[in-house]
C-alpha cells in the first residue's frame, strides 16, 4: 500500500491578476472560508510517509478545487460574476492542473500494481453558524466501500491507542460521500484506490500550525497502518 497525500485548501493566496476581486474583503480570506487553518502544516509533517504529495495554496474563494465542475460552490460570491471565458481560464489554470497531476500519479501507481491510500488533509472550524462541533478529528470515507471502511476503522483505532482522549468520528462534520475530489476519484478508480479525508478541528491550530503532539500521533498511526497493510499484501504473494 502506497500513501498519496493531498491538501486542497492549504492557503489563502490570491494571484495578483485577481486581487481586485477581493479589494476590501481581505478579512474573509483569513477565516475558515478562505482556507483550512493548520492543514498545510499537517500535510507537510506527513509528507515523508507519502510516495507522492501535492498541495494547493490558492484560496478556495477563487476556485474550489474540492468540488465538481457542476457544483454551485465551485466559484464564490467573489468570482461568480466573472464571464464564461474568465471562469474557464481559472478552471484551466488551477482546477485542471491540480487534479490532473494527482490523477496521473494514481494511474501510474495503479499501473505498477500498487494499492493506493489517498489521504486528503483538511481542517474545520470549531463553531459553524453558532453550533459547536463536537469532534476533534473526523474521518470521511464511503461506507459502501469495504476497503475504505477498514482503513478508516484501523486509523481511528491507532489514533485512540496513542491519544484516548481524542473524540474521533466517522463522516463528521461532513459526509464522506458528499461532492468532493475523493468521490470523483473513487468513480474513476473503482479498484485498489482508498480515498479518505481527515478533518482536524481548528482548535488544535495556533498561528496556522497544528499542535505538535497531535501531529506526532497522526504520523505514527499512519505509518503503522501503511506498514501493516503493505506486509499483508506482500504475504499474499509469498510462496
Amino acid at each position: 500500500m502506497k500513501l498519496l497525500l493531498t491538501c486542497e485548501h492549504g492557503g489563502n493566496n490570491i494571484p495578483l491578476a485577481y486581487d481586485a476581486l477581493f479589494q476590501g474583503q481581505e478579512l474573509v480570506l483569513h477565516t475558515h472560508r478562505g482556507y483550512d487553518k493548520g492543514a498545510l502544516d499537517l500535510f507537510k509533517y506527513l509528507r515523508p510517509l507519502a510516495v507522492f504529495h501535492k498541495s494547493n495554496e490558492v484560496s478556495r474563494l477563487l476556485i474550489e478545487l474540492n468540488r465538481s465542475l457542476h457544483h454551485s460552490m465551485l466559484f464564490s460570491e467573489f468570482t461568480k460574476t466573472l464571464n464564461k471565458k474568465e471562469k474557464q481560464l481559472l478552471i484551466q489554470q488551477y482546477y485542471h492542473i491540480y487534479r490532473s497531476k494527482i490523477t496521473q500519479q494514481i494511474e501510474s501507481l495503479l499501473h505498477s500494481h500498487q494499492c493506493i491510500f489517498h489521504l486528503s488533509v483538511h481542517s474545520f472550524t470549531p463553531v459553524l453558524n453558532g453550533v459547536t462541533r463536537k469532534c476533534d478529528i473526523g474521518l470521511l470515507y464511503d461506507p459502501s466501500s469495504p476497503n475504505e471502511k477498514k482503513i478508516a476503522y484501523l486509523l481511528k483505532a491507532e489514533l485512540k491507542k496513542r491519544a484516548p482522549e481524542l473524540n474521533i468520528r466517522f463522516n463528521y462534520p461532513y459526509k464522506g460521500v458528499s461532492d468532493g475530489f475523493t468521490k470523483t476519484l473513487r468513480k474513476q478508480f473503482p479498484k485498489n484506490y482508498v480515498g479518505i479525508e481527515i478533518e482536524v478541528n481548528q482548535k488544535f491550530s495556533f498561528q496556522n500550525k497544528i499542535n505538535e503532539d497531535l501531529k506526532k500521533v497522526i504520523y505514527k498511526s499512519l505509518k503503522l497502518i501503511i506498514e501493516q497493510q503493505t506486509n499483508i499484501e506482500n504475504n499474499k504473494y509469498r510462496f
